[in-house]
């Protein structure tokens, strides 16, 4: 039951990181994202590979 506890905080954990990380990078003005090599449309790739690796 404790693995099963841990499992679940984890996955709630790196869900909630990558909501934010993906809001923070969609919230980028669009000449910093560009600036940045960051394109808006790729926040959700982004933000899985800064979660997940």
């Amino acid at each position: 039951m404790t693995t099963l506890f841990k499992t679940l905080t984890t996955t709630a954990r790196n869900w909630v990181r990558y909501q934010t990380t993906r809001a923070e990078i969609a919230r980028l003005p669009l000449d910093i994202a560009l600036d940045l090599g960051i394109f808006p449309g790729d926040a959700d790739k982004i933000a899985r590979k800064a979660v997940w690796g």
